[in-house]
């Protein structure tokens, strides 16, 4: 866990919601100058910062809307920090919780020296990251979709579909509707299938504009990234944005821990008493690497007979997650010393961790 320790003549802690802001500031001595409810209004924030503005900095829990409060500050010139909302524990702790208390405790983090640092991504690059993050929520709605008409055919006894319903010239050609005898169900079916089609064409709008937009970001790493076997132009984006700048990590371990990829002992008195912090660290970039080692064992004959062998000793899901946090090694390596993949070197690399 990063703290931000860095001393300042006045500490601004803020508890933001998307209407409304509560600020609460401190000088050196730890005496409250600040203390009010304000609009979440650009101008509003400003003019009531405007008497601490030498020296301040703004601290503020990560939520969805600081985007706007991040991109004022970088614009006038205002330290900000953004505070990971899973290690912030002193907020939820307390007996009391209103806006006024939050703001005060995170005030005193930041004092403190005890304020726990989130990354705050750039502007630029940050709204394709988001994008990309609503392309993989549609097509997981598409997926849901799939499932159903699967349920469909299975709660009916049917025989099973004969081709793939990804594929929009199958749906059509096996007219999926028609299989069904109840009017009620075709009507279900159909709603399904006209939600795929509609979904279809978003998602297929939406990787156009993301391919050539990182072809202007990045180009050197979003081709890289695609020299990993089975790793297509869509993961790609999704590994390349998820991880923006590959220097913020000092290490391997940092950056696996990052993409939730290692186990984190909890340890007392000597003793291992467990291992938690599951939920921190970044989901997206989590599935990206699980996604990726799936389609690497898809496309490397290596890979297929290493997971025949890991299989003797370990369960599926255990060797898919040692895959997945090999490959996250690979590209970290990859982006520190700008290569390519290198699969006879990442072999190489795996041999070498078996016999240790």
């Amino acid at each position: 866990m990063r703290v931000y320790s860095q001393p300042h003549r006045f500490y601004c802690g803020i508890d933001l919601h998307a209407r409304s802001l509560h600020l609460c500031i401190l000088d050196q001595a730890g005496t409250v100058v600040f203390d009010r409810n304000i609009l979440a209004r650009p101008e509003a924030f400003l003019k009531a910062i405007a008497p601490f503005r030498d020296d301040l900095v703004i601290g503020v829990e990560c939520m969805y809307a600081w985007y706007w409060l991040a991109d004022l500050c970088a614009l006038e010139k205002i330290p900000f920090v953004l505070g990971h909302a899973f290690y912030m524990k002193l907020i939820y702790g307390a007996k009391a919780k209103n806006d006024k208390i939050d703001a005060g405790k995170i005030v005193r983090l930041l004092r403190g020296g005890n304020f726990p640092l989130a990354y705050v991504y750039p502007k630029g690059m940050r709204e394709t990251r988001d994008l990309l993050r609503r392309r993989t929520y549609l097509v997981r709605q598409r997926s849901a979709l799939f499932t159903h008409l699967q349920i469909l055919n299975g709660q009916y006894n049917l025989p099973p579909f004969p081709k793939k319903l990804s594929c929009a010239a199958n749906r059509l050609e096996m007219d999926i509707a028609q299989r069904f005898a109840d009017p009620s169900v075709q009507h279900s079916a159909q709603a399904n299938l006209a939600v795929i089609d509609t979904l279809d064409t978003q998602i297929g709008k939406l990787e156009l504009y993301l391919t050539r937009t990182a072809k202007v970001d990045d180009v050197q790493t979003f081709h890289r990234l695609q020299t990993i076997p089975g790793v297509g132009k869509v993961l790609a984006l999704i590994l390349l944005y998820e991880i923006h700048d590959i220097r913020r990590f000092a290490s391997e371990g940092n950056f696996l821990s990052y993409a939730r990829l290692v186990r984190c002992a909890h340890e007392s008195a000597g003793k291992v008493v467990g291992s938690g912090g599951k939920k921190i660290g970044n989901a997206h970039l989590r599935w990206a690497f699980a996604e990726a080692a799936c389609l690497f064992l898809r496309s490397s004959e290596r890979a297929k007979k290493w997971k025949e062998r890991q299989r003797k000793k370990r369960s599926e899901g255990r060797v898919l997650a040692l895959l997945a946090a090999r490959l996250a090694r690979a590209v970290y390596q990859m982006g520190r010393k700008r290569e390519a993949f290198d699969e006879d070197r990442f072999w190489q690399g795996q041999v070498a961790a078996t016999q240790a």
